[in-house]
């Protein structure tokens, strides 16, 4: 057993940047001392006098000996890993780094249809050819579950050839599918199972929370540390787990996603995240849940509410568990699309949401949350309701896109990487139905992909990107829904 009260990392940058010396190295502030005085005024002389470089005693990334393999070392033991890799590009460069370290060109990799656009970067840095396998879709709760072990039984039977498996699990909304048995398929077809575990860092720290996805036989995960728990933000880890995803070429794999230049203070705080969740874990974890739970009592009492509940994710046989500290509260009861009830609450009743979509807001509740901020939660929803709540039925919500409630199991046309460097021309949203995009196009919220560079584009997809653009979403991707960059 290693000493979880020890934080190498943050020990050391604090000694560094304690040592008297006239500095003749990079940042250019040297240590504050050049700093614009706004910034200053900002952050503050001590985290100016911490933005240190790879100094001697502050260890190398990507060759650790020293402090930081000290810190790495601390945090496989805590969150139940192998090895552990520190990010400072945020879980992207981790997701990436998994693609490029399993799969090349050409290769098949099954991957969930709800995947985060790091996924597509990944395909398009590697070569790979996605085999999209869509999730569990619940209408009656407008959200998309988790993915079915029968889906990538299937999947793996129609191509055998598949070198590896990714999954979202836990989703944005907290919702879990059951790892254990997709990886039991994952490995009996001798490949590995890739999770993007963002949201759920804080999994392996109290037995209330769903199982980690290491615990359930994952071999590599990604998490987002600042996204839940105390590190900063874009600070995040890598996990892994046995030996099926070749470790030499997953670290050179990060060097080719990571700076060149990682920002110490991003690193300091994932050693204090570890020590503080590896102390007080259990302990700020039962009382983040009971504050979760009371909020979730609390927003289900509101007329016109629906908050999501375990019982109603986990009547579908792809979601395995719910992470309570996540509420997802549905106010298509209200007449109003969750972009307008999350406008009101943020700028009229004092209550910001990680996720507003058109259905739902989504938020967050994490050891940083107090007593006084689920009270104002709970009043703002109360407000809300009283004061802008509709009088005609409740909303009528766009469908999802074809994409996310297909069953089965699609591959594009061309890959992303072939798309993303293949000739291409611009054409209007009618002329586009039937072409192969050039781009990947999103619309936030949620940011799930509508249309994949090197798909056919659909009109239902273009019917999706149009509605949540018009009722306030964004879209991403060239200048989708008015026009696609399509393949010439």
């Amino acid at each position: 057993m290693l000493d979880q009260s020890q934080t190498p990392i943050l020990s050391a940058l604090q000694a560094s940047s304690r040592r008297p010396h006239a500095a003749f190295y990079a940042p250019g502030h040297k240590r504050g001392q050049g700093a614009s005085s706004r910034l200053r005024n900002l952050l503050g002389a001590a985290a100016l006098a911490v933005d240190l470089p790879e100094l001697p005693e502050l260890d190398n990334l990507f060759a650790p000996e020293g402090v930081i393999l000290e810190a790495q070392e601390l945090a496989a033991e805590a969150f139940g890993a192998e090895r552990t890799y520190f990010l400072t590009n945020g879980s992207t460069c981790g997701i990436e780094a998994a693609i490029l370290a399993t799969c090349g060109p050409g290769d098949k990799i099954i991957v969930p249809r709800n995947a985060h656009r790091s996924v597509i970067a990944g395909l398009v840095l590697s070569g790979a050819m996605p085999i999209f396998v869509a999730p569990e879709y619940s209408p009656e709760l407008g959200l998309a579950l988790g993915v079915k072990a029968e889906a990538i039984a299937a999947t793996l039977s129609h191509h055998p050839d598949t070198r590896a498996v990714l999954l979202v699990s836990p989703t944005y909304h907290g919702i879990c599918s059951d790892v254990g048995a997709i990886a039991a398929l994952a490995h009996l077809h001798g490949i590995p199972l890739l999770i993007d575990e963002a949201h759920g860092p804080h999994f392996a720290f109290h037995p209330d929370l769903p199982i980690p996805a290491l615990e359930l036989g994952a071999d590599l995960v990604v998490q987002s540390t600042h996204k839940v728990l105390g590190a900063l933000s874009q600070a995040a880890m890598l996990h892994t787990r046995g030996d099926r995803v070749d470790r030499d070429r997953l670290q050179a794999a990060l060097q080719l996603t990571q700076s060149t230049s990682p920002n110490s203070l991003l690193l300091a705080s994932l050693d204090a995240a570890r020590h503080q969740v590896a102390i007080e874990g259990k302990a700020l974890l039962s009382d983040t849940l009971a504050l979760a739970q009371h909020m979730r009592r609390e927003l289900a009492t509101v007329p016109g509410l629906r908050v999501v509940d375990k019982p109603a994710v986990t009547a579908f046989s792809s979601a395995s568990d719910l992470d309570l500290t996540r509420l997802t509260v549905d106010v298509s009861g209200l007449g109003l699309t969750g972009l307008e009830a999350d406008e009101i609450l943020h700028e009229e009743l004092g209550v910001t949401v990680e996720l507003p979509e058109l259905r739902h807001l989504t938020l967050i509740v994490s050891l940083g949350n107090t007593d006084e901020d689920g009270q104002r939660c709970v009043a703002g929803f109360q407000s809300l309701v009283k004061s802008h709540a509709k009088q005609h039925a409740a909303i009528e919500v766009w469908p999802q896109p074809a994409p996310i409630t297909d069953t089965s199991f699609t591959l594009p046309v061309v890959s992303p990487h072939e798309a993303f460097f293949a000739p291409t021309e611009t054409v209007g949203a009618k002329a586009a139905v039937g072409r192969i995009s050039a781009d990947t196009v999103s619309a936030y919220p949620p940011g799930i992909p509508a249309i994949v560079a090197g798909e056919v584009i659909g009109e239902g997809a273009i019917a999706h990107l149009t509605a949540i653009k018009q009722q306030g979403g964004y879209v991403t991707g060239g200048d989708a829904p008015e026009a696609f960059r399509v393949l010439a």
